[in-house]
């Protein structure tokens, strides 16, 4: 497909070009679209680059050809709203080319909106809070995680935190996918409240980190991996091994560095669906009384979790 207005200069401060940005979703197209397939989209697009007028689309645009699957999706409450599927490499490069920077997906499937099979704990911490402070949470997540029998995998966002997700069997509802990740937000946020939160509101939080638990529910959605952010330095959301978090930066992979890292490794997230897990029988072992992780700070002064 030929790129319109490929000069088009999408981020300033790094001088890259709407050229630079679809040959990026063409080149990770492999591996990123795994992610996207059958899931609703929510497109955030900026066809004059980062700092000109964006916003978050939902539902497709009248000029969108035919080509592109359009999903009905039931809306809770009544009715239904139509939504973008990104099936294959054509789409991706269209969405591409009409300034989409930013793909967001739904933790479930337009063949089953209410059951998904993806849970994500957001870290998100206030400005200023050193990397050094995120990785232990996240670890910390893990171990919550493992503890009610769910795997965790990683990712950095691209933006300030990380992403803790755990693939699910997609057969229990929302609602009960939304009282587990809270109650594994709420548990992690205990060990440690000087410095973690669940609170909802921005005033209540103070420095601490917060523990979105909120991308859960119904028609939410989390950054896809492998997807630009909109801001100056041009990241990539980027799946992690577990090894790799003691060095990983939230913002740590450019445009250009997710291109060399693909060259040379497969996909982290690749085999998730052989890892899915029972939100139901999570949140049984949860409900049990298994005592809390403590949040420790041993010399040196590096935080860990240990039980």
């Amino acid at each position: 497909m030929k790129i319109s207005h490929a000069d088009k200069v999408f981020y300033p401060a790094d001088g890259l070009t709407k050229g630079d940005v679809v040959e990026y979703y063409r080149a990770v197209a492999d591996v990123m679209l795994p992610h996207l397939r059958g899931r609703p989209l929510t497109l955030r697009r900026f066809p004059d680059g980062i700092e000109g007028q964006g916003w978050f689309q939902k539902h497709p645009g009248e000029h969108f050809p035919d080509s592109i699957r359009v999903a009905s999706v039931p809306r809770r409450g009544g009715g239904s709203d139509d939504y973008v599927v990104c099936e294959d490499a054509d789409t991706l490069d269209y969405l591409a080319g009409q300034g989409t920077l930013e793909f967001h997906v739904w933790l479930s499937t337009v063949d089953a909106p209410e059951r998904p099979d993806r849970l994500v704990l957001d870290l998100d911490p206030p400005d200023g809070t050193p990397v050094a402070e995120l990785r232990p949470v996240a670890r910390g997540i893990r171990a919550e995680y493992e503890r009610a029998g769910l795997t965790a995998f990683v990712q950095a966002t691209g933006g300030r935190g990380f992403h803790v997700l755990a693939p699910l069997d997609a057969k229990s509802d929302v609602d009960v996918v939304l009282e587990l990740s809270r109650a594994l937000a709420d548990r992690v946020a205990a060990a440690d409240p000087d410095r973690l939160t669940t609170a909802q509101r921005k005033d209540k939080r103070g420095d601490r980190i917060f523990l979105d638990a909120n991308r859960n529910g119904y028609a939410q959605t989390f950054v896809a991996p492998y997807s630009l952010r909109a801001r100056p330095g041009a990241a990539a959301a980027t799946p992690l091994d577990w090894r790799e978090l003691g060095k990983a930066d939230p913002d740590g992979w450019s445009l250009a560095k997710e291109k060399q890292r693909l060259a040379r490794k497969d996909d982290p997230w690749r085999d998730l669906a052989e890892h899915a897990g029972s939100a139901e029988a999570a949140l049984r072992r949860l409900t049990c009384g298994a005592p809390l992780w403590r949040w420790v700070r041993p010399p040196p002064r590096t935080p860990h979790w240990v039980r």
